[in-house]
């Protein structure tokens, strides 16, 4: 098959790029880049010279949809939303690595992103690309709304606790952090070297347009609103999330029962590999794959669940879990080209 890249000169692009490469049932299709049309990819990222050499080319759908099987589209939020509607209708299959097809309401699109929404026929048949979670869903349509980096952490540790009834569904606090990669490749006072080196900040208090995504999914799976706590600090590092996730627990539990859940809850999800009790994961641990690891701890003094839980941002977090719901949709093994050891150290 080949797999097109829209928006193809980022950091999500180019790590979708190295997976199609590698990937045993794809290749590389047409690149878009509106900005740097006419250049060859190697141009903007030298480390392609002699790998991927075809010209970056405007977007149009038509085209896209002749030449290629899937549509992969890697642009900031606010662009895939009037671009996703011409491809669905020239027939062509599309895996949105932006928000813009993440959240079911219009309203809270608007109020969250600062952009108009997309159209309402086309958020509905948008599904919610959490590939452990909605595994069967994502078999069956035609446009995935992939998640975003810290909503996948997040609701990969807390899902299998808030399906026991053990957990005080309002208690939760999400401690994030993320590597500066997640900012993008575009220039930023902060993400400035002399800003963010030997440095560590929290931003968007309250106001990142993750809360949504996460309460969203966190709802569905608990079967009643719930309201997060989410701070997110940016640490002077290239890659990696970690969210160190505190939950109260309603009843007397045991670490060790906890660990049962999360290792059943699991136990055909080969990417997401739960730590024996003890062992707190780390970010380097997940370098480079699509693998998120999950630690547990349970306080019996304060009664509170802790969960850390670590995933390479550019990977589980974007392009990785991309690939893994490409092949959900085409009844491959969700590890086929993700059979990476991470990168150490």
């Amino acid at each position: 098959m080949k797999a097109a890249v829209v928006g193809g000169t980022g950091y999500g692009a180019i790590e979708l790029i190295r997976l199609i490469h590698k990937h045993p049932y794809l290749e590389v299709g047409t690149v878009v880049s509106n900005s740097q049309a006419g250049n060859k990819f190697s141009d903007s990222y030298p480390h392609l010279s002699g790998i991927v050499e075809q010209p970056l080319e405007k977007f149009d759908a038509e085209a896209l949809s002749k030449n290629n099987d899937v549509v992969f589209l890697a642009t900031p939020s606010g662009v895939s939303r009037n671009l996703v509607p011409q491809l669905l209708e020239n027939g062509i299959k599309c895996i949105d690595l932006s928000g813009d097809f993440r959240l079911r309401s219009s309203e809270e699109y608007q109020t969250w992103y600062k952009h108009s929404p997309a159209d309402e026929q086309y958020l509905k048949q948008a599904v919610y690309g959490l590939s452990e979670i909605y595994s069967e869903k994502i078999k069956t349509t035609a446009l995935i709304a992939n998640p975003g980096c810290y909503p996948t952490a997040s609701t990969l540790g807390l899902i299998p606790i808030l399906k026991t009834n053990l957990a005080d569904y309002q208690s939760i606090v999400i401690d994030a952090k993320s590597g500066v990669s997640g900012a993008g490749r575009g220039l930023s006072l902060t993400s400035h070297y002399a800003e963010i080196n030997e440095n560590l900040k929290a931003y968007k208090l309250g106001a990142h347009q993750h809360i949504p995504e996460i309460e969203q999914v966190l709802a569905d799976e608990a079967g009643e609103p719930i309201t997060v706590t989410f701070t997110t600090h940016l640490v002077p590092m290239t890659r990696g999330i970690m969210c160190t996730i505190y939950v109260r627990l309603t009843d007397k539990i045991s670490a060790e029962e906890i660990s049962e859940i999360y290792t059943e809850f699991y136990k055909n999800h080969p990417f997401v590999r739960i730590r024996p009790l003890g062992s707190v994961p780390a970010t380097k641990e997940v370098w480079g794959t699509n693998y998120c690891d999950i630690g547990l701890h349970v306080d019996p003094r304060t009664n509170r669940l802790t969960i850390i839980s670590v995933i390479d941002n550019l990977m589980k977090g974007a392009a990785g879990q991309a690939i893994q719901n490409l092949n959900l949709m085409n009844n491959w093994d969700v590890r086929t080209g993700l059979n990476d050891i991470p990168i150490y150290p």
